[in-house]
């Protein structure tokens, strides 16, 4: 089988001196996620060179937040400590979990990118009615992203640690389906 040729392409498949990526017309061959390279899109499913290539849809974060997102790390409270122990090197479901992972303009306790899951653990930091509202307007601003939310109190991840794992596999086994 010979190499196609440019001159083997129609004038809407490449482009001439001067012109950008955005004035081609889009390919209705590719599925239309964003690749981890920003802008470009993946191949089509099944595409030989998708293979290694994520498909997850990166979300930026404000820099400033690397440095507190590393400090929290460092001082993850009891009931963080205890469910990461359960969620880290892919023990949930195959799926790969991030530690107070910065988002946008703010840090979740744990973010699953393919899955674009965020589990937050509300202590007692989270009772006040100004915190309440901080909360809900956290969670809507990253909801727009396409965020999605599990909450659990901290009390019931020292507690019933069996049950909120539980509760996260269901929520996971329910999405695939």
């Amino acid at each position: 089988m010979s190499e196609p040729k440019l001159d083997d392409c129609d004038r809407s498949q490449r482009l001439e001196l001067g012109d950008s990526i955005e004035s081609m017309p889009p390919n209705p061959k590719h599925s239309g996620f964003v690749s981890a390279i920003r802008d470009l899109p993946t191949p089509p499913v099944g595409h030989p060179s998708e293979e290694g290539i994520s498909r997850r849809e990166i979300i930026g974060y404000e820099g400033y937040l690397k440095e507190l997102a590393r400090k929290l790390r460092q001082n993850m409270t009891l009931g963080e400590v205890l469910l990461w122990q359960r969620l880290k090197r892919k023990q949930m479901r195959g799926y790969d979990f991030d530690r107070q992972r910065p988002i946008d303009r703010y840090i979740v306790d744990f973010y699953c990118k393919d899955l674009k899951l965020a589990i937050e653990i509300d202590g007692s930091s989270h009772d006040g009615e100004e915190a309440k509202i901080n909360d809900d307007i956290r969670q809507e601003r990253l909801e727009s992203l396409g965020v999605r939310f599990l909450r659990f109190m901290d009390a019931d991840v020292k507690r019933n640690m069996e049950m909120v794992v539980d509760s996260i596999e269901l929520w996971i086994d329910e999405l695939s389906l």
